[in-house]
């Protein structure tokens, strides 16, 4: 059981346009609400949010690498377009062997043909799509439930109205 730890979550490509790239789809959250949220769900279960965003997919996996390095205890990742293409991203999940939950702020099964297919989702425990920015709150529950977390009762686990 991990009673603490630092999960990574990662951002590929073009997600540091949230709030304004294409609000029908993907919503007018920006990436810091992202981080923001990520951050204050993974306290809930004395967990650290570690978030980075790159628009380039050899960073994406140095820091996948460097979640090995550091013993994180679990991935979150939004590789963008990537997840489409990347068997290089695939590959370094696999061989770090953390575990991982997939994201997508887009139901892809709902779009282009092209989207349907994710190399990174194949990689992961599991995958969220098609929640909005809420998809990173779940795939973060999900993934403390898989390593053991317990949400900590000193913190409010209910989300201010």
């Amino acid at each position: 059981m991990a009673a603490a730890g630092t999960i990574y979550v990662l951002n590929g490509p073009n997600l540091n346009l949230l709030g304004t790239r294409e609000p029908e789809t993907y919503g007018h959250a920006t990436l810091a609400d992202v981080e923001k949220l990520c951050a204050d769900t993974a306290r809930q279960f004395g967990l650290t949010a570690d978030c980075r965003q790159s628009n380039r997919e050899g960073e994406l996996i140095d820091f996948i690498h460097e979640a090995h390095a550091k013993k994180a205890v679990g991935i979150i990742i939004n590789a963008g377009g990537y997840s489409h293409t990347s068997i290089a991203l695939h590959d370094a999940l696999v061989a770090v062997k953390i575990p991982a939950v997939e994201v997508h702020v887009s139901n892809i099964h709902a779009r282009e043909s092209f989207r349907h297919h994710s190399f990174t989702a194949k990689a992961a425990f599991a995958s969220l799509c098609g929640f909005g920015i809420d998809g990173y709150r779940l795939a973060i529950i999900g993934l403390a439930t898989r390593i053991g977390a317990k949400i900590d009762a000193k913190i409010d686990a209910k989300p201010k109205t």
